[in-house]
């Protein structure tokens, strides 16, 4: 999950970014881009990302984004 998380904010924001990395505040993904980020998770999990859930305490780091996408998962 992470290689395919790290690889698609590569192709978006053109970063390469660790697990603890910042990616809201530190301007790596803005308001566009976290939004075709959250559309290219939807397409390789199956999952739903409502945009309210597009929040900070979500997408701020790769291990908040893991541990959000597999509740998703897990709920499915």
């Amino acid at each position: 999950m992470q290689a395919f998380l790290v690889d698609k904010i590569k192709e978006l924001a053109f970063e390469t970014v660790k697990s603890n990395d910042s990616l809201w505040k530190s301007g790596i993904l803005d308001s566009i881009t976290i939004v075709e980020f959250a559309v290219e998770i939807e397409q390789k999990y199956g999952i739903e990302i409502p945009f309210d859930e597009i929040i900070e305490d979500n997408f701020e780091t790769l291990e908040k984004l893991m541990a959000y996408i597999t509740r998703k998962l897990d709920s499915k």
